[in-house]
């Protein structure tokens, strides 16, 4: 049997949201320590996604991006609009069924464009090319080329956010195989019959 709809348990989706922003968070800061050229800040984005579709997809990276920048990162205050569109990316992609292994590549380049295009816009706008990112360092060595700094933060941007958006699916895709069938009904506010063979 499929999940049947109980909207009355919200409080999953509630636990799921912030369970997101944790992870969301807590990669930030391990990517931030360590100076990794990737993010590591969008698992808990994509995860809501999957499990809570597009809208619900946005509120981690929204949060997450008011938590760091209140505390330890102002930089993710900025790039959480690019956040959220990843978020509601990760909804749609998962909506259409593309996170299967074969296609997992067009999912991650799906979710990686329109918040490259923000998250680039941002950095050579507001913060012309400089944040705390690792990535930075690349910006830096190919702005000194004829690429200009704008191309420079562009070409670095889809090349670090692609790797990134391909690792955060892939986990998140693990994850929610590994998961038990009643947890994800639960989390998606809805309440299981029994296992159908199908996964969510």
């Amino acid at each position: 049997m499929n999940c049947q709809k109980k909207t009355e348990i919200s409080v999953y989706r509630l636990c799921l949201i912030g369970m997101a922003v944790v992870m969301n968070v807590a990669g930030a800061q391990l990517a931030l320590t360590l100076r990794l050229p990737i993010y590591l800040d969008s698992v808990g984005t994509v995860l809501a996604g999957a499990m809570l579709g597009p809208i619900y997809g946005m509120l981690p990276s929204l949060l997450g991006g008011i938590v760091l920048g209140m505390t330890i990162d102002i930089y993710s205050l900025y790039f959480s609009p690019a956040g959220m569109l990843v978020g509601l990316m990760s909804g749609l992609v998962w909506k259409m069924h593309l996170t299967e292994k074969r296609r997992m590549w067009l999912a991650a380049l799906l979710v990686t464009i329109p918040g490259t295009f923000v998250s680039s816009a941002i950095c050579a706008v507001v913060f012309g090319g400089i944040t705390s990112s690792g990535s930075m360092v690349l910006v830096q060595l190919l702005a000194r080329t004829p690429l200009g700094m704008t191309a420079s933060i562009f070409l670095v941007q889809i090349a670090t956010e692609y790797a990134d958006r391909l690792i955060s699916i892939f986990f998140v895709a693990v994850l929610l195989r590994t998961l038990p069938y009643d947890l994800k009904c639960r989390w998606k506010g809805e309440r299981g019959n029994g296992h159908s063979g199908k996964t969510l």
